[in-house]
């Protein structure tokens, strides 16, 4: 017994040391679980470690992805950059209290990229139409001449629309003052026009009698009053007093502006006859589409200097604003309404077209041409945005060049939607500023004058207040208030431009997918021809091979005829 206690002993305090064997091996091994653990915690370090350069692929995609959009919007960037820039740059100068003089030399940088775009303008118009009309064909021609005018007028009869409707809803004229005070703009208004010549001096502008000095010049009637002695009788032929009579006749003359609407007929004829002359045309046909390209790289050189000319543009027109205060206090109802029906149009009704009828994003069409809108916005000329804008719808929006360099040139001197409206709300404006109230007729007769009118306005800066005279004379209204739409006229016609060339952009855009759904059809077309060709060649070939059917009826004969042969047997 002793011994199996002995023995037992042993056991137990082998069992003991076996324990403690056991619990220091569970020690060392829930060390050597620690140090699993620790090696788990090296392998999750290691994961990390995998999982890191898993990351880094992704975090590297991130970056290329940013860099490649940086690197493909860093023109709409830096022109963004620009604006808000000016602005800055703007009021902080304006507290300084700079003089006139110095406020010419701040925005010299801004006047030097007005001029480059102006440089371009006649060669890239000419070149772009010329090449344009001679490549298409006359049916062709038409057919986007006749869609592109009927878009352009039904946008702009809707812009003036939407301006006499929103001057009777927010009505301006009732809160402005009159008598505002404007030193030195009583020279610069224009002066009133018959409705007559001005229509005739839009057709005589179309047919320039001098294509050189339609560069720089065009025609206008001015008139010139003589005064002529009439004598006042009595009933027995007795003259009684002799009073002058003022007969106001009508002058031609020359002005300083480009008669752009001539060159652009001038050029789209001439590119018809190119074509109608065949393989004689062909050489000139190449000079102009290659002087058109050379055009298109200059332009892509201007691009670059155009945000730092856009800074310095709206840095200088804040300068030059005086007394802003009472200006917006005043005549805030006026550009509000303005800028509101500009919104309206450029960001709800020009979007919804183009999205009714092509189904694309209508922003990113607008992002496309970003750059272009802020350059109509810091120059307020539509014709200097026309190069930026060809450039923008070609790279940014795939629109041939076909198209935009027949279709923008044409926009830039008919399509004027900013400028329709702008009228519309300054003749409301000028009316309830007076206190006459406008009957339906009158209210149509603004808005087919307004639309017609637009049509020959100059895109040039303040080249809309030259056709609100007409307008003010078809309706009645006085002509002299024009001195308060000039006032503001330098935020509002900015305004104008923008949504000028958005309109003309929506209308190539607009054209692009009209050219490009018939070129699927008559694909289509093609296609369904070849295949019902081909099925008529087989039905006929099924038809003429009779030898075919008369060897299957051959075999079965002789079939037959062995078979009972082999019966007999």
């Amino acid at each position: 017994m002793a011994d199996l206690r002995s023995d037992d002993l042993k056991v137990v305090s082998n069992g003991d040391i076996h324990l403690d064997e056991k619990a220091t091996n569970g020690n060392n091994v829930s060390g050597g679980g620690n140090n699993v653990s620790s090696g788990g915690n090296n392998v999750s370090g290691g994961g990390n470690n995998v999982s890191s350069p898993s990351r880094k692929p992704q975090a590297a995609g991130k970056v290329k992805k940013l860099q490649k959009f940086i690197e493909s919007n860093l023109l709409v960037i830096l022109t963004v950059t620009g604006v808000i820039t000016g602005v800055v740059i703007g009021l902080s100068v304006k507290s300084l209290q700079p003089s006139r003089l110095q406020v010419l030399y701040f925005s010299f940088p801004g006047e030097l990229l007005i001029r480059l775009l102006k440089m371009i303008i006649i060669p890239l118009v000419v070149c772009s139409l010329v090449s344009g009309a001679a490549s298409l064909d006359p049916k062709a021609l038409g057919k986007l001449g006749g869609w592109a005018m009927l878009f352009f007028s039904l946008t702009t009869l809707a812009a003036s629309a939407i301006g006499v409707t929103m001057a009777f809803i927010i009505k301006p004229g009732d809160g402005a003052k009159s008598s505002a005070p404007l030193p030195g703009l009583e020279d610069a208004l224009p002066e009133p026009k018959e409705i007559t010549d001005s229509f005739l001096d839009l057709v005589r502008n179309i047919f320039p009698s001098n294509l050189v000095s339609a560069a720089f010049e065009s025609y206008a009637t001015s008139y010139k009053v003589i005064k002529i002695p009439k004598n006042i009788t009595d009933q027995f032929g007795n003259i009684n007093e002799t009073i002058e009579e003022e007969i106001k006749i009508p002058v031609g003359s020359n002005v300083d502006g480009m008669n752009i609407l001539g060159l652009v007929v001038f050029a789209i004829v001439f590119g018809i006859a190119l074509r109608k002359l065949g393989p004689e045309g062909d050489n000139l046909i190449r000079f102009f589409s290659s002087f058109n390209e050379a055009t298109m790289v200059l332009v892509s050189w201007i691009m670059w200097y155009a945000p730092v000319g856009i800074m310095f543009l709206v840095a200088g027109k804040i300068l030059e604003m005086e007394n802003v205060l009472l200006l917006f206090t005043s005549l805030g109802k006026y550009i509000c309404c303005c800028i509101v029906g500009h919104f309206i149009h450029g960001l709800i009704l020009l979007p919804l077209i183009y999205f009714i009828f092509t189904r694309k994003n209508p922003y990113r069409f607008l992002w496309g041409i970003f750059t272009a809108l802020a350059t109509a916005f810091g120059t307020a000329s539509s014709s200097a945005t026309l190069p930026l804008m060809m450039k923008c719808v070609e790279e940014n929006n795939g629109v041939s060049k076909q198209i935009s360099r027949f279709i923008l040139p044409i926009g830039a001197t008919v399509n004027m939607d900013g400028a329709a409206l702008f009228q519309c709300v300054a003749a409301v404006f000028i009316a309830q500023l007076n206190n006459i109230s406008l009957n339906f007729v009158q209210i149509i007769t603004i808005l087919v004058t307004a639309t017609a009118s637009s049509v020959g306005a100059a895109g040039i800066p303040a080249g809309g207040v030259l056709t609100l005279a007409i307008i003010l004379e078809a309706v009645g209204l006085p002509t002299h208030e024009i001195s308060l739409v000039l006032a503001v006229d330098w935020l509002v016609d900015r305004t104008c431009t923008v949504l000028n060339v958005e309109g003309d952009a929506f209308g190539a855009g607009l054209l692009q997918c009209y050219t490009d759904k018939q070129q699927s059809r008559l694909q289509v077309e093609e296609l369904t021809e070849v295949k019902t060709e081909t099925g008529v060649a087989e039905k006929s070939e099924e038809e003429g091979s009779p030898l075919i059917k008369e060897g299957a009826k051959v075999t079965l004969e002789t079939g037959s005829r062995s078979l009972e042969k082999e019966s007999v047997m």
